[in-house]
Protein backbone atom coordinates (compact mmCIF):
# COMPACT_ATOMS: atom_id res chain seq x y z
CA UNK A 1 0.00 0.00 0.00
CA UNK A 2 2.89 2.93 0.37
CA UNK A 3 3.70 2.65 -3.17
CA UNK A 4 0.13 3.45 -3.89
CA UNK A 5 -0.56 6.71 -5.58
CA UNK A 6 -3.00 7.59 -2.70
CA UNK A 7 -0.31 7.05 0.52
CA UNK A 8 2.37 8.85 -1.82
CA UNK A 9 0.51 12.49 -2.09
CA UNK A 10 0.53 11.84 1.63
CA UNK A 11 2.84 14.51 4.02
CA UNK A 12 6.23 12.90 4.97
CA UNK A 13 5.13 12.25 8.15
CA UNK A 14 5.20 8.87 11.02
CA UNK A 15 1.94 6.86 9.59
CA UNK A 16 -0.52 6.25 11.78
CA UNK A 17 -0.35 2.46 11.05
CA UNK A 18 3.52 2.40 11.23
CA UNK A 19 2.76 4.42 14.78
CA UNK A 20 0.50 1.28 16.30
CA UNK A 21 3.22 -1.57 15.18
CA UNK A 22 5.93 0.77 17.00
CA UNK A 23 3.02 0.72 19.94
CA UNK A 24 2.49 -2.88 19.67
CA UNK A 25 6.47 -3.85 19.76
CA UNK A 26 7.22 -1.78 22.72
CA UNK A 27 4.59 -3.68 24.56
CA UNK A 28 5.57 -6.80 23.46
CA UNK A 29 9.32 -5.64 24.23
CA UNK A 30 7.85 -4.18 28.01
CA UNK A 31 7.10 -8.41 28.44
CA UNK A 32 10.72 -10.01 27.84
CA UNK A 33 11.34 -12.09 30.38
CA UNK A 34 8.19 -12.36 31.75
CA UNK A 35 6.67 -14.99 29.72
CA UNK A 36 7.37 -18.76 29.29
CA UNK A 37 8.91 -20.52 26.58
CA UNK A 38 5.75 -21.76 25.15
CA UNK A 39 3.92 -18.42 25.76
CA UNK A 40 3.44 -15.03 22.91
CA UNK A 41 0.95 -12.67 22.92
CA UNK A 42 -1.26 -11.08 20.04
CA UNK A 43 -2.62 -7.66 19.68
CA UNK A 44 -6.44 -7.29 20.72
CA UNK A 45 -7.40 -4.29 20.31
CA UNK A 46 -5.62 -0.76 20.04
CA UNK A 47 -7.21 2.33 21.58
CA UNK A 48 -5.18 4.99 20.02
CA UNK A 49 -5.11 8.89 19.09
CA UNK A 50 -2.93 10.23 16.78
CA UNK A 51 -2.34 13.90 17.96
CA UNK A 52 0.50 15.26 15.81
CA UNK A 53 2.30 14.91 13.31
CA UNK A 54 6.71 12.97 13.34
CA UNK A 55 8.63 14.13 10.76
CA UNK A 56 11.34 11.73 9.69
CA UNK A 57 14.46 11.86 11.66
CA UNK A 58 12.68 12.84 14.98
CA UNK A 59 13.21 10.55 17.59
CA UNK A 60 9.94 9.08 18.28
CA UNK A 61 9.91 8.28 22.78
CA UNK A 62 6.91 5.19 23.48
CA UNK A 63 6.38 4.53 27.25
CA UNK A 64 3.75 1.42 28.23
CA UNK A 65 2.55 0.65 31.48
CA UNK A 66 0.81 -2.81 32.13
CA UNK A 67 -2.12 -1.30 34.03
CA UNK A 68 -4.68 -4.51 33.93
CA UNK A 69 -4.19 -8.31 33.87
CA UNK A 70 -7.78 -9.87 33.40
CA UNK A 71 -7.10 -13.43 32.92
CA UNK A 72 -4.73 -13.95 29.73
CA UNK A 73 -5.84 -10.23 28.63
CA UNK A 74 -3.23 -7.47 29.30
CA UNK A 75 -3.78 -3.85 28.70
CA UNK A 76 -1.26 -0.98 28.48
CA UNK A 77 -1.70 2.13 28.86
CA UNK A 78 0.31 4.01 25.89
CA UNK A 79 2.06 7.43 24.94
CA UNK A 80 4.17 8.61 22.72
CA UNK A 81 5.95 11.59 22.18
CA UNK A 82 8.79 13.71 19.78
CA UNK A 83 10.90 16.47 21.09
CA UNK A 84 7.86 18.70 20.09
CA UNK A 85 5.48 17.25 22.13
CA UNK A 86 2.92 14.19 22.69
CA UNK A 87 2.29 13.10 19.36
CA UNK A 88 0.09 9.23 20.37
CA UNK A 89 -1.85 8.45 23.75
CA UNK A 90 -4.40 5.68 24.87
CA UNK A 91 -4.41 2.06 25.44
CA UNK A 92 -3.59 -1.34 24.13
CA UNK A 93 -4.59 -4.98 24.71
CA UNK A 94 -2.76 -8.13 24.16
CA UNK A 95 -3.52 -11.38 25.10
CA UNK A 96 -1.19 -14.13 25.94
CA UNK A 97 -1.42 -17.50 24.11
CA UNK A 98 0.08 -20.98 24.04
CA UNK A 99 2.23 -21.26 20.34
CA UNK A 100 0.94 -24.76 20.43
CA UNK A 101 -2.59 -24.59 21.09
CA UNK A 102 -2.59 -21.45 18.84
CA UNK A 103 -0.98 -23.36 16.01
CA UNK A 104 -3.50 -25.96 16.28
CA UNK A 105 -6.27 -23.94 16.28
CA UNK A 106 -5.06 -21.89 13.60
CA UNK A 107 -4.59 -24.89 11.62
CA UNK A 108 -8.15 -26.08 11.94
CA UNK A 109 -9.53 -22.82 10.47
CA UNK A 110 -6.97 -22.28 7.58
CA UNK A 111 -7.27 -25.98 6.42
CA UNK A 112 -3.98 -27.05 8.02
CA UNK A 113 -2.73 -24.63 5.75
CA UNK A 114 0.83 -22.65 6.42
CA UNK A 115 3.89 -23.83 8.12
CA UNK A 116 2.36 -23.97 11.55
CA UNK A 117 4.76 -21.13 12.80
CA UNK A 118 3.57 -18.43 15.01
CA UNK A 119 6.02 -15.63 14.10
CA UNK A 120 7.60 -13.59 17.19
CA UNK A 121 6.24 -10.25 16.16
CA UNK A 122 3.00 -12.05 17.36
CA UNK A 123 0.54 -9.06 16.45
Amino acid sequence: MPESAEFAALPDVLATGYLVGIVEWTCIRALTDRLNDAERTLGIHVDLSHEAPTPPGADLTVEVELVSVEGRRLTFSVRASDDAGVVCRGTHQRAVIDVARFTDRLAARTGGRGDGQVGAAGH
